[in-house]
């Protein structure tokens, strides 16, 4: 399977598309193109590390390779980053553990002086 996830990361305007695929329905290759200098460095971390196992990702949690390598490549105001999820959704997809649905974030300032 293929799974297409397009990122537009928040206020700065970076955007990711994240195109996973397997061919076997458990191991993952990652093509990932961004206009964010870090995401690009950890699309070159995942590419070179090759195919991922998505069911020991999905056991490993916060140890397995696509968060580790998020964690290690996007620091400081990126930590807060959704291309993290996205590639680990995009993951699922491809593998057939989840289906395809999007997820959204509405972030607003809530004044309560209003």
């Amino acid at each position: 399977m293929r799974a297409v996830v397009n990122v537009e990361a928040g206020i700065c305007g970076f955007e990711t598309q994240i195109v996973a695929t397997s061919d076997d329905n458990q191991n993952v290759t990652f093509a990932i193109t961004s206009t964010c200098a870090k995401v690009r460095s950890l699309a070159a971390a995942l590419e070179a590390h090759g195919p991922v196992d998505a069911y020991a990702e999905v056991g490993a949690g916060l140890d397995g390779v696509v968060l580790k390598t998020s964690h290690q490549t996007l620091r400081g105001c990126c930590a807060g980053c959704v291309v993290h999820a996205g590639i680990f959704k995009s993951m699922q997809v491809a593998a057939g553990i989840a289906l395809p649905k999007d997820a959204v974030l509405r972030i607003a300032l809530d004044d309560p002086s209003r």
